[in-house]
């Protein structure tokens, strides 16, 4: 079969390791890359290659009329770009999250059902086989469930201009956040009926509106309960780094980093999804209210690094596209955690409790 053409938006972090991927894989053909930098030369070099290269959307889509189109530009782009590769009949693969707004986000994948296109959103913990591994053992410790997760990056440099420009358009408890929430959401079958969140500005170089620690708490119908706490900045404490946790009646379960959450790893992208070994602890006591079993250790042969990662995701947008897969539920899921994300931050704004 032909490969699959593909048009590259975006060539930081993400796009770069998925371009990786594209360039790497027979069964995908890029056909040009796309920034309003320099990021598109230099990943031009990092793959030894002599593509296209653009510096407007626009012209590139018209130009190369591809079968496909990568998304990992900042968010206040994501549904003006999406809408017009799906309406120009491309399949679309985009990073997280899905839109800065939810009614941007509804937008995209109505524009998908009506085009009949593929559309993946990049949650990049649903191909990880260590952290589906912990969403099945909490889903084993009973209901309700304590969720308790954060995100915390002490970032300098590069990565810190990074944060400065996502801040332009959206915190870090939705950035970041739309990732745990949906983390939660396939943890329990309950629904989430409330949140609240505070936030702080620790620095005056991102917009007055915004601010650049945040935490974010989610009341569900069954009685669990969940926070998420997520900052960015050279201010951000490396100890407050890497919490992964789920308790429930019958125990708890944990993902224990101890590589990863070491000096200075915070704002490594590839320390976010580090799992190394996940800790379950049983609640059962004994007639001496001792423990009758012993805490399990589970360390998986199966921990790909970032690359990896970003590989299988690739390899599910193709099968996506070859399989005709019904992405349906998928899409509704990025849509509905990118809500729940979005009502933590009017919260934090509003000083309110919001109901959902």
């Amino acid at each position: 079969m032909k490969p699959i053409r593909i048009l590259v938006v975006g060539c930081g972090n993400m796009g770069a390791s998925h371009a990786k991927a594209y360039h790497d894989f027979e069964e995908f053909e890029i056909v040009g890359l796309v920034s309003r930098g320099e990021s598109k030369v230099k990943l031009n070099e990092f793959l030894g290659a002599d593509y296209q290269l653009f510096g407007s959307f626009d012209e590139a889509l018209s130009k190369t009329k591809p079968d496909a189109v990568c998304i990992s530009t900042y968010p206040d782009t994501h549904e003006e770009y999406a809408v017009k590769a799906l309406e120009n009949g491309a399949h679309v693969f985009i990073e997280k999250p899905l839109a800065d707004t939810v009614l941007g986000a509804q937008r995209v994948v109505d524009t998908a059902v009506r085009m009949n296109k593929k559309l993946v959103v990049g949650y990049i913990l649903r191909h990880h086989p260590s952290w589906i591994r912990f969403i099945e053992e909490a889903r084993e410790i009973g209901t309700p469930l304590v969720f308790r997760m954060n995100l915390n990056q002490q970032s300098q440099g590069y990565m810190w201009d990074v944060h400065r420009n996502l801040m332009k358009s959206l915190s870090p408890i939705v950035d970041c956040g739309v990732h745990y929430i949906d983390v939660m959401c396939q943890m329990t079958d309950a629904l989430p009926v409330a949140v609240s969140a505070i936030g702080a500005r620790l620095t005056d170089q991102i917009p007055s509106t915004n601010y650049n620690y945040g935490q974010l708490q989610l009341r569900f119908d069954d009685g669990s309960v969940g926070w998420y706490e997520a900052g960015w900045g050279p201010m951000i404490s490396q100890t407050a780094f890497f919490v992964k946790d789920v308790i429930g009646p019958k125990g708890s379960v944990s993902i224990i980093a101890r590589e990863a959450s070491k000096e200075g790893n915070s704002d490594s992208v590839e320390s976010h999804t580090k799992t190394e070994s996940i800790r379950v602890h049983h609640a059962a006591l004994d007639s001496d209210n001792e423990f009758i079993h012993k805490d399990q250790w589970i360390d998986l042969a199966d921990e790909p690094d970032h690359q990896e990662l970003c590989n299988r995701e690739q390899r599910f947008f193709l099968n996506a596209i070859k399989q005709d897969l019904d992405l349906s539920k998928s899409m509704q899921d990025a849509v509905y955690s990118l809500k729940i994300a979005m009502a933590c931050d009017e919260s934090v704004k509003t000083g309110q409790i919001i109901q959902l």
